[in-house]
């Protein structure tokens, strides 16, 4: 397992610096949690990863409850300050929209679940944005799996 997570970080370290950060990368902050759907659920999610973001367990505990009721289409759920609606749902994978925002092109978040991770990516912006987070969201699953498996 320690060398399986040696390269999936090596992974995400590198993932990070390309798509991570300030203006012009294709996402805001990033985050990659232990999730495993089937524990216990007053077992909390460790953050394993995060970049642009500082939050805890305990901050994200709302969001994980969210995604265990799996009600995606009908309820909203927090992150930090920001509230979220699920605007498409594909398989392993969904979007959502801010609808508390203050960006004038708005804010959203892709939510991944990779093997036992969640990967949450923030982007500013509307459609061009999620596209670029999409592509760039897609490159670490693919990374990552290649690495871990």
């Amino acid at each position: 397992m320690a060398a399986d997570w040696t390269s999936a970080r090596r992974a995400w370290e590198k993932w990070t610096g390309k798509h991570v950060g300030s203006s012009g990368m294709p996402i805001k902050a990033a985050l990659l949690l232990n999730y495993d759907p089937t524990g216990p659920s007053r077992l909390f999610p460790m953050v394993a990863e995060q970049e642009g973001a500082k939050f805890t367990a305990v901050d994200l505990q709302p969001s994980i409850d969210f995604f265990r009721r799996n009600n995606l289409q009908t309820e909203f759920f927090s992150i930090g300050p920001n509230q979220y609606v699920v605007t498409s749902i594909h398989g392993h994978w969904f979007t959502a929209r801010c609808v508390n925002t203050t960006q004038p092109g708005g804010e959203g978040v892709i939510i991944m679940q990779i093997g036992a991770y969640l990967l949450v990516s923030m982007y500013d912006g509307s459609v061009g944005s999620a596209s670029r987070a999409m592509v760039a969201v897609d490159q670490f699953a693919w990374h990552f799996n290649r690495k871990t498996h």
